[in-house]
């Protein structure tokens, strides 16, 4: 299956005209990914994730958390074997869970974004038509644009998964959708404020402040998709809080 590469946002930085700037070249000629002092040097802007990344993560944490007691549970101590080389282990193997976990929410991502930008996909999983569905459904048919990177005048930059400006002829508002990777049964999927504040940072940063938004869960195993709307309540407080977080970020980093 041939599919554009999805390349997480999360630490990522973006020049002033909004162009992705994840990676720079060395002193010694080599390419490597973009740091906090390059930025500073460079002028570049921190991504909303970046921001965002500032705050605890309540459901994030705890399934970190979980994470570490099931491979406790599954990797008992050997005999004789020090405490902290038991310990490194279970850590180990509880990051290796995150990590492919992380692994399949990027290809779901990838496919995704493949098939909106009309990337022909040989064998398309069933989701995929299941999210189209389900989006349509929320939003009304409309034209979508998948991947959309931003800068905005008050110092952040980002990329959003999909989004779709108004139409000329007032058929349809704004909108933007971000997608969220799930592993477990969508009924329990709900929206956190974390996800609300990247919405609403997403509708500053492409133009459409009063766009509509959602997030788009996505289980790519049982092939379920939930699309949850935030109310424009909700996404005013979420701009007004990522705004003190941006400042906050600014003025610690010096940047």
């Amino acid at each position: 299956m041939i599919v554009k590469e999805k390349v997480a946002e999360s630490g990522h930085w973006y020049s002033k005209d909004g162009s992705p700037a994840y990676t720079t070249v060395g002193a010694n000629g080599n390419e490597r990914a973009t740091t906090l002092r390059d930025a500073r040097k460079l002028g570049l802007l921190p991504s909303v994730t970046t921001i965002i990344g500032l705050l605890s993560k309540a459901g994030l944490d705890t399934w970190k958390q979980q994470q570490v007691l099931l491979a406790a549970l599954t990797l008992p101590r050997l005999d004789g074997e020090p405490e902290q080389e038991w310990l490194a282990r279970v850590m180990q193997d509880s990051k290796e869970t995150g990590r492919k976990a992380a692994e399949r929410g990027e290809t779901i991502h990838a496919i995704i974004q493949s098939f909106y930008e009309g990337v022909y996909i040989p064998e398309l999983p069933p989701y995929v038509k299941i999210v189209e569905e389900a989006i349509n459904t929320h939003f009304g048919s409309r034209l979508w644009l998948s991947e959309k990177s931003f800068a905005h005048p008050d110092g952040f930059g980002g990329k959003c998964d999909l989004m779709s400006r108004a139409d000329f002829y007032q058929k349809w508002d704004g909108a933007v959708v971000d997608f969220k990777t799930k592993d477990t049964p969508l009924d329990k999927a709900e929206v956190y404020f974390e996800h609300i504040m990247q919405l609403a940072a997403y509708r500053q940063g492409l133009g459409v402040p009063k766009a509509n938004a959602a997030i788009c869960f996505v289980n790519g195993t049982t092939n379920e998709v939930k699309v949850v709307g935030v109310s424009e309540e909700d996404l005013q407080k979420g701009w007004d809080c990522f705004s003190c977080l941006l400042k906050f970020y600014r003025i610690r980093n010096n940047i």
